[in-house]
């Protein structure tokens, strides 16, 4: 079986529930998936309705017997949680981060990345992402003012909603996510 991997960079993701919300539909759809929402804190993560697997699963299990959600509190140090996401995330894997250099050491490891906003992060954009948040770290750091990103808006909640369904289909498409032999 391979299972499809949702990694959470949940510090300051706006849109936990949202995979929540699109893990568990796929599951009841038969997809084998986990999602870790890793943290430098205790996160509040669904307790229960969220299930997977055949009809006759136990709630709060994938196919593999275990927890759809878990969660996964690393140390407090600098990018402790983005190291432990990067360590592990692969081809067959969906990482949601806003982080530009985390996204660049997931995709070059073959997974898929999306931001919160349903930005998809690809091998043919991540140099120039990364490029232009180097730029803009170096023009903050000299004193110059930059504004910032636009606020989270309802439109990049449905964005990434599509994104996160879009990349899950193409991973089930691809072979993963789906159980070897009889349920």
């Amino acid at each position: 079986m391979s299972v499809i991997t949702l990694y959470i960079d949940a510090d300051a993701c706006p849109v936990k529930q949202e995979v929540y919300r699109v893990a568990e539909r796929h599951a009841l759809r038969g997809v084998a998936l986990k999602v870790f929402v890793v943290s430098n804190s205790p996160i509040a993560i669904p307790r229960d309705g969220i299930f997977g697997g055949p009809p006759d699963a136990k709630p709060g299990t994938t196919f593999a017997g275990g927890p759809l959600i878990e969660r996964v509190v690393v140390g407090s140090g600098m990018d402790e949680a983005d190291n432990w996401i990067a360590e592990r995330a692969g081809a067959g894997d969906i990482v949601i981060t806003g982080d530009v250099p985390l996204a660049s050491r997931c995709v070059k490891s073959g997974a898929e990345v999306l931001a919160p906003n349903g930005r998809r992060f690809t091998k043919d954009s991540i140099g120039m992402t990364l490029a232009t948040r180097n730029l803009m770290d170096s023009l903050r750091s000299a004193g110059e003012i930059t504004g910032g990103p636009k606020p989270f808006a309802p439109r990049d909640r449905s964005a990434f909603l599509a994104a996160l369904d879009q990349a899950i289909v193409r991973l089930v498409r691809a072979g993963f996510g789906q159980a070897s032999g009889p349920l």
